[in-house]
């Protein structure tokens, strides 16, 4: 598979997102992707949490990715992190 580079845009999120360069790479890697605006793609992935984030206990770390697959390279345009409670669907879950 290309490298996946995040743009500068993206890595100047991952603090207030709160996601790794690593989970996104994940989520490129082995998520279902989908098609998304102005040519892009983008992919879901459940990341059993069971942490707190912003004070707060959660079950799942949802990654969404946005992206644009280049000849040499995939470029991550933004990622956004969903912070769920319980899961609905405990099979959606990625060990």
């Amino acid at each position: 598979m290309k490298p996946i580079r995040l743009s500068r845009h993206a890595l100047s999120k991952r603090e207030s997102r709160g996601f790794s360069t690593e989970e996104v790479e994940e989520a490129i890697r082995n998520g279902p992707w989908t098609p998304a605006r102005s040519g892009r793609q983008e992919c879901l992935w459940d990341i059993p949490y069971d942490d707190f984030w912003n004070g707060k206990r959660y079950a799942v770390k949802r990654i969404r990715a946005i992206f644009a697959e280049e000849a040499d390279a995939i470029e991550v345009v933004t990622v956004i992190t969903y912070y769920i409670r319980r899961s609905r669907d405990e099979n959606r879950l990625r060990p």
